[in-house]
């Protein structure tokens, strides 16, 4: 009779304690939020608003870390999702700083400078980059949380097994497609030239192509654990990555800087892998 009275007073003190979804959520939000800031500050001392960008791999990271910590237990799907994550995350960050390390401010955001004004930027760019993409890291965030938040004692099903699949075929083509890439650049042979070999024989875009794939398979983790409305998180990122700051921007770039990219659009396929026309 003790042990059931104990048993029935700890299960009150875990849903009394336990938080909401919500408010794990929100949580995610101040931490990534702090991040931002931090970086806002550095980048008005240092006048460079691109150090944000490499570090947009990171507020996943540390989203996830939070929502694992704070949805406790130890359930594979949460173990395996958040080792994923770090992955993934660590690899674009990593990858980012270093193919920006000593090239000063990208281009866009000294035309945005330009735009507003060099002596107001510096609070500007606060909401229209580092605010900006704090909430969306937020919002794209959130089947990180639901896969973690309702996968207390659920075991693996189909669903998970299909997401790491294809997590293996985003994280193949994002990283190959990046690592292929810094390889061609290296030499200087291939200046003002198109690359069409490898991944990019197959896609034009293999890395944001990789990109929306690892988002899929997260929302997949989501799925299985019953939770389908963060879904809607993985499909703004793919719109992000086709028709905001990924896909478009970068063709409409690429056809004035180099004049054979119209005939590669011409052969290969725009996003999805797909064999070369003839």
């Amino acid at each position: 009779m003790p042990e059931l009275v104990q048993h029935l007073l700890l299960l009150c003190t875990n849903k009394i304690f336990a938080m909401s979804f919500i408010e794990i959520y929100l949580q995610g939000f101040l931490i990534i939020m702090l991040m931002m800031a931090i970086l806002w500050i550095i980048s008005v001392v240092i006048k460079n608003a691109s150090i944000v960008d490499p570090f947009w791999g990171m507020s996943f990271v540390l989203a996830a870390l939070w929502y694992y910590q704070q949805t406790g237990g130890l359930e594979v799907r949460k173990q395996i999702l958040l080792v994923l994550v770090i992955i993934w995350g660590l690899r674009l960050s990593v990858y980012l700083m270093w193919r920006n390390f000593g090239k000063g401010e990208d281009f866009r955001y000294q035309k945005f400078r330009e735009d507003y004004g060099k002596h107001r930027y510096w609070w500007v760019s606060f909401f229209q980059v580092f605010l900006l993409q704090g909430i969306l890291a937020w919002l794209i965030s959130a089947p990180l949380l639901a896969a973690q938040y309702y996968s207390p004692n659920s075991a693996l099903g189909i669903f998970d097994y299909i997401a790491i699949f294809l997590w293996i075929i985003g994280f193949t083509f994002e990283a190959g497609g990046d690592l292929q890439m810094a390889r061609f650049k290296s030499k200087s042979s291939n200046m003002g030239k198109v690359l069409k070999t490898g991944l990019w024989k197959y896609t034009r875009h293999p890395n944001y192509f990789g990109d929306a794939t690892v988002w899929w398979a997260y929302a997949l983790f989501s799925i299985a654990a019953g939770s389908y409305i963060p879904v809607l998180s993985s499909v703004l990122m793919t719109l992000l990555i086709i028709r905001v700051s990924g896909v478009m921007l970068l063709e409409r770039t690429l056809k004035d800087k180099k004049p054979e990219y119209q005939d590669y659009i011409q052969k290969t396929s725009a996003f999805i892998p797909w064999l070369p026309k003839k």
